[in-house]
């Protein structure tokens, strides 16, 4: 009771910031949903309620949902629209105030990584769901908050039947906030790979890949990069509302350098030096065909890198800058990453690079049958 008061003040309190941000393009239809439940009724009842935060995460349980009868609750815009794709009974989270009583009834709730909501956990274990914690890892960056707010994750973690944990580390971390009756099973990331899509054919120059930028980053790699003749560059930012800002970037860059440019979407032939692959779900198709990927959110402090194991289950040349702290369980289980401060960037795209491995993969059908034990 004490809690959902506090959650009513701090709703309360934030009213007045919760409209002005709800004008804008990337919370339009989130806020709305989640803070005032605006079209936004409780799920259907299912036998396996997966909760994520977003596009990433849903994509990484795409595949493991098909198991079962299952819904999805997500947090942002681009995390529904994946989840929709693949399943209709997917909605919004709401805030912690309005889940008492919008939350459905559900055998099992698997939560992914770090998306811990005291009220999500407790009102689905009075519901009768077996709740599952899984790929749950505890960064070094975010070790020391969490151990601030101990006593509230503690909470949670009397609620949460079984923690299903990346790795060791985590697992000490994890039992130090609370956590009980944790299994190392690895990082499903490394087991359920998004599968290629659409096959393009290879192109004749060297394709170098700028995965998953971010606002700044463009602009740092490029600089750094000195095209030459037998080179085309896919640029592929990680927040489509951004396309619009790196588009001018690139076309910027294609000028200096008097190279040719154009936007994915404007199906022009894929013909030109620099392409900005301007949509969503064919990164995975263009990392098939390319001949060097460099991985982003790494070469600027604040992001902490992206997931290596995508490109890596082709084995091709990765280049990393080192700022991957969010992503050290996956770096790890990733073999011939070549990193860099960028100063040597146009001697690294010149080499034989290593190709990329993965190391090893968590058991699949271990998940899997987990699960189906609590149904």
């Amino acid at each position: 009771m004490i809690y959902n008061i506090f959650c009513f003040l701090v709703w309360l309190f934030c009213v007045p910031f919760l409209m002005f941000f709800s004008v804008k393009k990337k919370y339009r239809l989130s806020i709305p949903s989640r803070f005032f439940l605006y079209k936004n009724s409780p799920l259907k009842q299912s036998d396996v309620h997966f909760h994520a935060c977003s596009f990433g995460e849903i994509n990484s349980l795409e595949i493991l949902s098909k198991n079962f009868n299952s819904s999805f609750s997500v947090i942002t815009q681009t995390g529904l629209e994946k989840a929709l794709k693949f399943n209709n009974n997917s909605k919004f989270l709401p805030f912690e105030l309005f889940l008492p009583f919008w939350l459905s009834k559900s055998k099992v709730l698997v939560i992914f990584e770090a998306e811990l909501w005291l009220n999500l956990v407790k009102y689905a274990k009075k519901n009768g769901a077996f709740v599952i914690l899984l790929n749950a890892r505890i960064s070094d960056k975010s070790y020391k908050k969490y151990l601030k707010f101990k006593f509230y994750y503690k909470q949670i973690f009397n609620n949460i039947d079984l923690v299903l944990a990346q790795s060791n580390i985590d697992e000490i971390r994890l039992k130090e906030l609370g956590a009980k009756n944790i299994k190392v099973v690895g990082n499903i990331k490394s087991a359920n790979l998004k599968q290629v899509s659409k096959i393009y054919p290879k192109f004749k120059e060297k394709l170098i890949i700028v995965a998953s930028s971010h606002d700044g980053e463009e602009e740092l790699i490029l600089k750094s990069i000195k095209p030459k003749l037998n080179q085309k560059f896919l640029i592929a930012p990680r927040h489509p509302e951004r396309f619009k800002r790196v588009s001018k970037i690139c076309e910027d860059f294609a000028k200096r350098n008097s190279l040719k440019f154009e936007k994915f979407s404007s199906n022009l032939g894929l013909k030109s030096d620099i392409i900005l692959l301007d949509t969503m779900n064919e990164l995975i198709n263009f990392y098939k065909i390319c001949d060097v990927v460099i991985l982003c959110g790494s070469f600027i402090d604040g992001i902490g890198g992206h997931n290596p194991i995508e490109i890596a289950q082709f084995n091709k040349p990765i280049i990393s800058g080192k700022f991957f702290y969010n992503q050290k369980t996956l770096y790890d289980l990733v073999g011939g990453i070549k990193f860099t401060d960028l100063s040597n960037i146009n001697d690294i795209l010149s080499l034989n690079l290593e190709r990329s491995y993965i190391k090893n993969s968590c058991n699949f059908d271990e998940i899997v049958n987990l699960i189906k034990e609590q149904i």
